[in-house]
């Protein structure tokens, strides 16, 4: 499968004000080190519409690894318990940052979290170190998802064809 890949850079840390929460919702966020059967069922609810495989394919044990490395960082959006949304950031440890994956369940689309999650999970992760914060997203991804990053500063890079299994 060939998809248009686009990386994009946040190089300042986000301007303005932060975000408010959905009027009349109480959503916590926070970092959070979940299990990795945990993990994987809300990356799989989040990522099958948007075909997410890489954590899938992962051996359990270097699954387990990543998620409980001090340089992963794990937000994840609850709404009543139940997890609602996830901004992953790996090489928190580092000047740049990556953010490796950022999605909400299908359920809840169209309600203005995804943009507020983003904002809050970068303010949380921008430390005085940070020297910049990247991410790729491709083709596959939801449709919204280049506005929302460049909503909040992300700025396009580069953009390539790459070539991906089936």
């Amino acid at each position: 499968m060939r998809l248009l890949v686009t990386y994009m850079d946040l190089r300042e840390p986000p301007a303005g004000r932060p975000m408010l929460p959905v009027p009349d919702v109480n959503l916590p966020l926070q970092s959070e080190r979940l299990s990795v059967e945990d993990y994987l069922a809300l990356y799989r609810e989040i990522g099958t519409p948007l075909t997410w495989d890489s954590r899938l394919q992962m051996r359990q044990a270097a699954l387990a690894a990543f998620l409980s490395a001090p340089s992963t960082a794990t937000f994840v959006l609850r709404e009543e318990g139940r997890a609602i949304g996830l901004c992953e950031f790996d090489a928190v440890d580092t000047e740049d940052v990556e953010l490796t994956h950022f999605g909400l369940v299908p359920a809840a689309y169209g309600r203005r979290l995804g943009p507020w999650l983003l904002d809050t999970a970068l303010r949380a992760i921008w430390r005085g170190t940070t020297r910049r914060i990247w991410l790729h997203t491709d083709t596959n991804d939801h449709p919204k998802a280049q506005a929302t990053y460049r909503r909040a500063g992300f700025e396009v890079y580069k953009e390539q064809m790459e070539d991906f299994l089936d």
